[in-house]
């Protein structure tokens, strides 16, 4: 393959490359209305565990540690409450689209 050949396909290519960053940048943008119509609800572990049935407080605990689902820690050390996002925990188990 020539140089010349070389230099084409590599401009090809970036131009496929720039055009797909662009379709992805665009498709990725978060509407705002969408994203205010739906506010964050944190669950304790207990409020977790009586959510879905079958779920056990230890596995909720184990899924924070493990950081399978987006949870926080509020206080301060070992002793805080553990804080989990219901969105979070519901799609982890399959139950929210």
């Amino acid at each position: 393959m020539k140089l010349t050949q070389k230099q084409e396909l590599i401009a090809q290519v970036t131009e496929l490359l720039e055009k797909l960053i662009e379709v992805e940048s665009v498709n990725d943008t978060p509407k705002p209305d969408a994203i205010a119509d739906k506010p964050l609800e944190m669950l304790t572990v207990k409020e977790c565990a009586a959510l879905v049935d079958g779920l056990s407080e230890n596995t909720v605990r184990q899924l924070c540690a493990q950081d399978k689902v987006a949870h926080v820690r509020a206080g301060a050390g070992r002793n805080g409450k553990i804080l989990v996002s219901k969105m979070s925990l519901l799609k982890y188990l399959g139950i929210a689209g």
